[in-house]
């Protein structure tokens, strides 16, 4: 089973910050985290030159850092040690790796802003880059797992958010549902009909689900579900089924079975990840 002790929560000053500090405080108990960083890089090129001379005498490591630990000292409640990190890079994500690799972080947490309202710090490339987990949290996001999914396609590589799981649901004692998404092959529906195949491939899937978790060296209960395709994608169904099944936490891994290179991510992954999902998505490495 899994054991997570140093976690890395990436703050940019906007109103994210709050229910980022809230959730890492709820980490920090309910995994027995043994110490949480709260990093922000200050992207000083992007300070117009309007304002350089304003800001020539301020020193703003000091000035954000400040504020940052005042933020935390009264937000952070959990047991775990804690502190700040300010920094001046032009390259956000190296950044987060450094620290990342230096502190031996097991998890960073990271702000899921909704498209209209901005990127927020999670990239792409951030999702290529880390060799740890990743967890995206909404904003306003309550802080509970009470109902967890692993989204898996059955395959070797996706064993892995097993162990996730297992331990969040050994410290919080939430059910966990195996949830698979099968579709029907495109190209087969113009010579048999997708009403035809939907019932066989339904069966494999099952039958599939059953052999992969009697495999699974998992000390708990897990709920395989099997979720028919529509017309939308594989991360769409999943997102769109999580959320009418009020999920508090979705576990994927980085890659799925059709990888062949550990340099690449996981199609499924990816566009989960850009989703910008309502829910916490969490990434096992």
């Amino acid at each position: 089973m899994e054991k997570f002790n140093n976690i890395l929560v990436a703050l940019d000053l906007s109103d994210i910050d709050n229910t980022l500090i809230d959730y890492a405080s709820y980490l920090a108990d309910t995994l027995n985290l043994k110490k949480v960083y709260f990093v922000h890089n200050i992207k000083t090129y992007e300070i117009s030159s309007l304002f350089e001379e304003q800001l020539k005498d301020i020193n703003l490591d000091e000035v954000i850092g400040d504020e940052l630990n005042e933020k935390v000292e009264s937000r952070f409640k959990g047991k775990a040690e804690w502190e700040v990190l300010i920094s001046e890079d032009p390259y956000t994500e190296s950044l987060i790796n450094y620290i990342t690799n230096k502190y031996y972080i097991d998890l960073v947490v990271m702000g899921n802003k909704k498209r209209h309202k901005g990127t927020g710090v999670v990239s792409n490339k951030l999702l290529r880059l880390l060799k740890c987990d990743i967890l995206s949290v909404p904003r306003d996001f309550t802080p509970q797992i009470k109902n967890i999914w692993a989204g898996t396609d059955f395959s070797r590589e996706s064993r892995k958010i097993f162990n996730v799981a297992q331990m969040l649901q050994k410290a919080t004692s939430a059910p966990v549902t195996a949830a698979y998404v099968y579709s029907v092959p495109v190209q087969f529906s113009p010579y048999v009909p997708k009403e035809a195949m939907a019932p066989k491939i339904e069966k494999h899937a099952i039958q599939k689900s059953e052999k992969f978790l009697s495999k699974l060296d998992y000390d708990g209960e897990v709920t395989p579900l099997i979720i028919p395709g529509r017309d939308s994608s594989v991360a769409s169904n999943l997102l769109e089924n999580a959320k009418k099944n009020k999920v508090d936490i979705l576990i994927v891994a980085d890659k799925g079975a059709n990888n062949i290179s550990n340099l690449l991510v996981g199609s499924v992954t990816e566009e989960l990840f850009g989703e910008k999902p309502e829910i916490p998505l969490w990434i096992s490495k």
